[in-house]
């Protein structure tokens, strides 16, 4: 089984298909977190202030089954089958003809896309097996993110922690440079965060987002820091720029950072060394 890795066709099949299960898990994911976020939070704050807790069905990544959001009809695993489901039912759901959103196929697709990516990229090693739980879980956060403005602590977290764990054998940095570049990357945006409170009175990023570039310095080194702070940064701010034209959002109403900081921890894991030298040339380093 190991010597079939070995073949480029079989591995790049392999990793796609993964990516397409994944990635409808990771629709779940999405949709699902923030309400369990949500239930855990009502219960503690009925516990805190001692009334008795809402009646309602317990949440779950796995209860109760997926159902169509408009009729309740339970889906059937032959039409939960990713991407090619959606093609099957024409976008639309089986028992109410009601249009599935295109964020279902969407998400698969990219979640494949990218497991593929970096399979070709990166090849039957190591550094794969670690990077492909680092895409998935980017793909979720940013979906969250775009949804309610949170990035979970049950998923940066243990990003965080891992990346100082696959580092401990130097798979994508040394050891010594994860550890900093998870303290530097939590630090800079903290400082980021207070500078702009003090001065403005308000709030300019989410706890959410420090954890997030903690953990990407954990994967990819205190090097690759100002790299993904400026690609982040510069993207945010032509799409926010966008937005504000186009659709005449104010200023006033705020826009997730975490989508922005893990597409630039995506080109770091694919043009990382290249991108960073760059960087630094340009700097004079």
């Amino acid at each position: 089984m190991i010597d079939a890795f070995q073949t480029p066709w079989f591995l790049y099949t392999a990793v796609t298909l993964l990516g397409l299960v994944i990635g409808s898990f990771l629709n779940v994911v999405i949709f699902r977190l923030p309400k369990m976020m949500e239930q855990a939070w009502r219960r503690d704050c009925c516990e805190f202030l001692d009334q008795s807790p809402p009646e309602e069905s317990d949440i779950s990544l796995t209860y109760p089954n997926s159902r169509c959001r408009d009729c309740g009809t339970a889906i059937k695993p032959w039409h939960n089958i990713p991407v090619i489901s959606f093609l099957l039912l024409g976008g639309r759901c089986a028992a109410c003809a009601t249009p599935i959103s295109l964020r279902y196929p969407a998400v698969e697709l990219t979640t494949a896309l990218l497991s593929l990516a970096a399979a070709l990229t990166l090849g039957p090693t190591v550094q794969l097996a670690c990077a492909l739980p680092l895409i998935w879980s980017l793909v979720a956060l940013t979906g969250i993110d775009i949804d309610t403005q949170l990035l979970p602590d049950s998923i940066t977290l243990p990003l965080l922690w891992a990346g100082l764990l696959v580092n401990m054998g130097a798979v994508f940095t040394p050891l010594d440079s994860a550890v900093i570049g998870a303290m530097a990357g939590y630090l800079t945006l903290w400082g980021v965060y207070w500078a702009f409170k003090i001065t403005t009175g308000k709030e300019g990023m989410g706890y959410g987002d420090f954890k997030l570039l903690a953990a990407l310095g954990a994967w990819f080194g205190w090097q690759s820091l100002p790299l993904i702070i400026i690609l982040s940064s510069f993207v945010g701010a032509v799409i926010g720029i966008a937005l504000m034209v186009l659709q005449r959002r104010g200023r006033e109403v705020p826009m997730p950072f975490g989508p922005y900081l893990a597409g630039a921890g995506l080109l770091t894991l694919f043009f990382g060394e290249r991108l960073t030298a760059l960087y630094f040339n340009f700097v004079g380093l």
